[in-house]
């Protein structure tokens, strides 16, 4: 399975005093952008629950008028949860990516219970970049905190 993008105008509503986009408003794009990327991955018979928020750094300011692209993949896969990696692409020419994520879903049944995924499901990879590297040593050093 490749990689999912997410784009978005950020609009003034999304914004803090400074004219960038406010820290909620990051929260609710990153999730939108990692529900997409895992439901891509899962397929039509996903029925997926935010479980965690791993990691969530938002590595430069995004001012309002910008139009954001956000690179989703699935990183890890366990029998009913899979975690998405996400890359907010450069907002300008040799700049690195603005935020770097990682989301945990789960997939459950109809009363809200873990439930494996569907057949289905594609395989985790990723793109070949520094940034979805040091993403994926993030990843590996927070799953063994456990």
């Amino acid at each position: 399975m490749g990689v999912t993008l997410y784009h978005r105008l950020i609009l003034p509503a999304e914004a803090n005093h400074h004219g960038t986009l406010y820290a909620g408003s990051l929260l609710r794009l990153a999730l939108e952008a990692g529900y997409a990327t895992a439901w891509k991955h899962v397929g039509p018979q996903a029925n997926l629950v935010l479980r965690r928020v791993l990691n969530l750094e938002c590595l430069r300011p995004v001012p309002v008028g910008t139009v954001i692209e956000i690179e989703g993949a699935v990183r890890h896969r366990a029998q009913a949860y899979l975690i998405t990696g996400l890359i907010g692409r450069p907002l300008k020419p040799g700049e690195g990516p603005w935020l770097e994520a990682l989301l945990g879903f789960a997939q459950v049944d109809e009363a809200g219970r873990a439930a494996g995924l569907p057949e289905g499901a594609g395989q985790a990879s990723v793109p070949d970049s520094d940034a979805w590297r040091r993403l994926g040593e993030r990843l590996h050093k927070l799953l063994h905190l456990h």
